[in-house]
């Protein structure tokens, strides 16, 4: 499933809500993440036990996690993530440095 993710890539990952903190807020439990994590919600839709996707940009790639930013970063197992889009680096069309004259 995480085969393949490198530092700025997209990726998501499937969390299941686990209640409403608050008018605008739902908790959701991340797999392979040991502690509760809330995001905004202001359509008031999501119900309990409800799954959800969540993505954010990889911030770091080690042998079996993968930190991804959930604001907070959030550090999963590579196998919780699915990639979304691959980042491409930009490509430079002119040289950096000035003709010699």
């Amino acid at each position: 499933m995480g085969k393949g993710i490198k530092v700025g890539d997209e990726v998501a990952i499937t969390a299941r809500v686990r209640r409403r903190v608050s008018e605008d807020r739902v908790s959701v439990s991340i797999p392979s993440y040991g502690f509760p994590h809330s995001i905004v919600d202001r359509t008031s839709t999501l119900k309990k036990g409800q799954l959800i996707e969540l993505t954010g940009d990889v911030l770091r790639v080690d042998e079996k996690t993968v930190t991804l930013n959930l604001s907070p970063p959030v550090t999963v197992d590579v196998s919780a993530v699915r990639l979304v889009t691959s980042y491409v680096a930009p490509q430079i069309k002119e040289p950096i440095a000035d003709k010699p004259t």
